[in-house]
This record gives structure tokens, C-alpha cells and sequence, in this order.
């Protein structure tokens, strides 16, 4: 996201989500580099050898493995949409299996022996259960209306599993006031109460030197390019407030802003700023351009690349969960087994080359690991009538 001379590249000025290197030079372009994005658009890989990196070391997988597992989950990606209309009523959610490399779609009793077959014909694994979609959201659109206890860290649907989960933060499972919220809970529905290591906090910092952008003394990431500006988390700002780069030059200003209830901002660019659709790899891996949106499945393998911890991988753990902070309940986000640290919030998680959502907060850190929420990006473009910046 720094500003640059065109004279001193060529081409316009990147809006990047880290720093540059340490010594101060420029990381590869992606247009330069032979296994960058660009590089993919004619076909020579199927992936960046930073995105494929990465997910070697996060998932234990060949480099063979991980090549396969990120087509198999752009093709449920693209199966998705379909299977939920061809399954109509009897939707009762779906999910990647990894080891099956399939989506796989629930249903319930009540579906007809042709829409199984026209499952099963377009590619998808097909599970009967008990509930559908619809009744498990409505039950979780309940529970979001309860008043929940510093104790329950949050709650939200479990396609494979069938059910509402609530996840309680362990040792807490016994106090008053959480046994209340749960057995309120069990009267909306189909129930599941799991433990968690520990309650949800936001991954905002305070200053420190030679990092993205600075909103007063706290440090946030960057999340996608959009025209105009950038998206971000909420909680690193309000609307208004004057946004600071790198360099302590002057970007822009929140123009929206929320939260709770939502974690979603973005920022206008100016001032010499200027923006594409690029995840920068910070110097040591290859950058990653941006060609879409299209919603991963849960189940699918996820990277987020934060100004504090870079590079990490992971799997989507589940959709339109409640997450409550400290600051209040936030709702319909998606969490992940990738794990981040302060600062990171506002960050990019990305799926292959298709933007995912914008890092909100978790528990843990990147040494023991953890989990991490971020906020769909398709519902702060929505929200704010933005276009995502894409190649």
C-alpha cells in the first residue's frame, strides 16, 4: 500500500497488505515472477509456489497433494450454488471433504429418489440427516436474540455434524449464568454443546514501527483492494477517523465503519495512494493476485496474510457463526483453524485466487496455534455498494 514513483517500476503502485522487505527493497512483482498469478493466466501452474508453500507446511501435504486439493475445492466451490437449488426444501447444508476431495451435500428423508440422483450426477456426495437448513438457521437466528455470558464464546450452524453449536469456553461449562444461555439455547433446536481453550478477542495492536496502516496507536492489516479504496475490519476504527501508512503519510479516512454487531470498515485512497488487486507475500513469498469472490466451501483450505504473522493456511471450521467479544456479539462470520496474532485484524483471507473475508479476531497465536473468525467480503461490498478491485 506504499506509494512509489511509477518512473521507479513502471506500472502503478501496489496496495499492499505488509511491509517491504527489511533492507527496503521491492518484493517481486507478480507480474515479473514466473509463478506468480499472472504467470497462471496462461496456464503454466495451478497456483503460486507461495500459496502451494504454505499449504504444504499448514496441511502436511506434497506439493502434488496440495495442486489437487485446490482444484478439487474450486470445483466444489463451483457445485455449491447448484447443489443447494436442485436440493430445494430438503437443503440440509454441505461441506468439502477433504479426504474424499468431494462437496458434499446433506439431506433430508423427505427428499426424492430423483434429486438424489441429481445430486450425485453433478459430482456431489450426498448424506441424509435429520435436519435442514432451514430449520437449523432459524434455530441459530434464535439464539442470536439471547443475551450471552462472557462464558460462551459463540454459536452457529454444523452442516456435517447436523446441529447448532455452542462453544463454551472451557471451564465455564458450570456457571450459572452459561448453563442458563444453554438451556435457552436447546429450546430453539437441535443443540451441540462443545469447549473451547478460550474466549474470542480481536487481533488489533498497538503502534509499532515499519508495519501497514495506523488508525491513533493501533495497528491493523489491510484486507482486499476495492475501487476507490480499501476493506478492512471495524473494530480498528470508526467512521472518519484518519487512516496513516507505513510511513506515517496520510491514505485516507474511514468512510464506514461497524462494530459490533458486524467487523467491517473500508477506507478511501488518496494522496498519493493507489490500489490493485494484489495480496502481497511481504518480500519472501510470491504475491497473489485477486480474480474473484466465490464463497469457499466449509471444509475448504484457506490462507490469511496478516502485517504480524504473514503467511498461514488452514480449513474453514464453519459459516454465519455469532462470535461474542468482549465489545458485544458479531454476527455471520466465518470461522477458520488458521491461526493470527495482534495486528493481523483487517487481513486478506484468500482461497486460491478468490477473496474470502477480512480477519476479525480468535483465540491462540501462531506458535501454539488457534482459531480465527473473518467477516465474508461479499457482505461488506454488499453492505457498502463497493466493487472489488480484481485482475
Amino acid at each position: 500500500m506504499r506509494r512509489i514513483r511509477l518512473t521507479r517500476a513502471g506500472v502503478a503502485a501496489l496496495l499492499l497488505i505488509g511491509s517491504w522487505t527489511a533492507a527496503g527493497t521491492l518484493p517481486a512483482s507478480a507480474q515479473d515472477a514466473p509463478d506468480s498469478p499472472a504467470a497462471r493466466a496462461t496456464g503454466s501452474a495451478p497456483a503460486s509456489t507461495a500459496l502451494l508453500d504454505a499449504m504444504q507446511r499448514d496441511f502436511g501435504l506434497t506439493r502434488a497433494e496440495a495442486e489437487d486439493r485446490l482444484a478439487a475445492e474450486r470445483r466444489a466451490t463451483d457445485l455449491a450454488p447448484g447443489a443447494r437449488k436442485t436440493a430445494g426444501p430438503a437443503y440440509g447444508g454441505a461441506w468439502f471433504d477433504a479426504a474424499g476431495e468431494k462437496l458434499t451435500v446433506a439431506v433430508t428423508p423427505d427428499a426424492g429418489a430423483p434429486t438424489v440422483e441429481a445430486l450425485r450426477s453433478s459430482g456431489v456426495a450426498v448424506r441424509t440427516v435429520e435436519h435442514s437448513a432451514k430449520r437449523l438457521d432459524a434455530a441459530k437466528a434464535r439464539i442470536d436474540r439471547l443475551d450471552a455470558p462472557a462464558g460462551v464464546s459463540s454459536w452457529s450452524v454444523d452442516p456435517a455434524a447436523n446441529t447448532v453449536v455452542v462453544n463454551v469456553v472451557d471451564g465455564e461449562r458450570s456457571d450459572n449464568d452459561v448453563r442458563a444461555f444453554v438451556e435457552e439455547a436447546r429450546e430453539a433446536g437441535p443443540v451441540t454443546v462443545r469447549t473451547v481453550p478460550a474466549q474470542a478477542e480481536t487481533f488489533a495492536a498497538g503502534t509499532v514501527g515499519g508495519d501497514p496502516y495506523y488508525t491513533g496507536n493501533v495497528r491493523c492489516s489491510i484486507g482486499f483492494s476495492v475501487h476507490g479504496g480499501f476493506v478492512t475490519a471495524g473494530h480498528c476504527g470508526g467512521a472518519g477517523q484518519q487512516v496513516r501508512g507505513w510511513d506515517g503519510s496520510y491514505i485516507g479516512n474511514f468512510q464506514g465503519s461497524s462494530f459490533p454487531g458486524d467487523d467491517y470498515a473500508w477506507v478511501n485512497v488518496g494522496s498519493g495512494w493507489w490500489t490493485v488487486p494484489v495480496v502481497l507475500g511481504w518480500g519472501t513469498v510470491s504475491d497473489q493476485l485477486v480474480r474473484g469472490s466465490a464463497e469457499a466451501p466449509v471444509g475448504a483450505s484457506i490462507c490469511r496474510s496478516g502485517s504480524t504473522t504473514r503467511w498461514h493456511c488452514g480449513r474453514v471450521l464453519a459459516k454465519n457463526e455469532t462470535v461474542n467479544y468482549s465489545q458485544g456479539a458479531v454476527h455471520q462470520m466465518t470461522k477458520t483453524s488458521v491461526c493470527a496474532e495482534g495486528g493481523d485484524s483487517g487481513g486478506s483471507f484468500i482461497s486460491g485466487d478468490q477473496a474470502q473475508g477480512v480477519t476479525s479476531g480468535g483465540w491462540g497465536n501462531c506458535s501454539g496455534g488457534g482459531e480465527t473468525w473473518f467477516q465474508p467480503v461479499n457482505e461488506i461490498l454488499n453492505r457498502y455498494g463497493l466493487r472489488l478491485h480484481t485482475a
